[in-house]
């Protein structure tokens, strides 16, 4: 037994003294065989998947379809533009003025009826807009007002199976 104790002690003075034995490190041949295995496997899966039958459903499922809207442009719709309105605003000496374009929205058969009630439909316009104040001009909501008082107005000129509305194309305030 004494044998072996000097036997060990020998070696241990052989590899440094202290006691422990250095290891190569790395896998050989099995870490090798592990990493081209892997290597293998995900070569095949990715081959796999896109060599693979493309799904038979569509890529985008189709929208789904509601209620029908009607478009506010119609096929035997005519539009007939006015003159431009020119007049000022308020009641300081001309120094604001407002300068806009119309144009009324009629059936193909009433177009003519609207050219001939142009210097009526003016006049009823620019009566309306004389009334109104600088301060309103100034309000966002005021202008679905002001359209509809528009459209009233032609409506009273023209009748209501003519006029079907009032469309403003220009509209400068100064």
């Amino acid at each position: 037994m004494a044998k072996k104790g000097a036997a060990k002690a020998g070696e241990q003075a052989a590899d440094g003294g202290d006691g422990t034995s250095k290891k190569k490190s790395g896998g050989g041949f099995v870490g090798l065989a592990i990493l081209a295995v892997g290597a293998m496997t995900s070569s095949f899966a990715t081959v796999y998947v896109l060599a693979s039958d493309p799904p038979t459903g569509p890529a985008c499922p189709a929208p789904e379809t509601g209620p029908a809207v009607e478009p506010i442009a119609q096929k035997d719709q005519a539009y007939v533009e006015l003159q431009d309105i020119l007049i000022t605003i308020g009641s300081e000496p001309a120094t604001r003025y407002l300068k806009m374009k119309v144009s009324i929205v009629t059936d193909n058969e009433g177009s003519a009826m609207v050219e001939k009630a142009e210097p009526v439909l003016i006049d009823a316009f620019t009566n309306y807009l004389r009334s109104v104040e600088l301060s309103d001009f100034e309000n966002p909501d005021f202008y679905a007002h002001m359209r509809e008082q528009l459209s009233r107005r032609s409506e009273l000129v023209l009748g209501g199976g003519v006029s079907q509305g009032v469309l403003i194309t220009e509209f400068l305030l100064r």
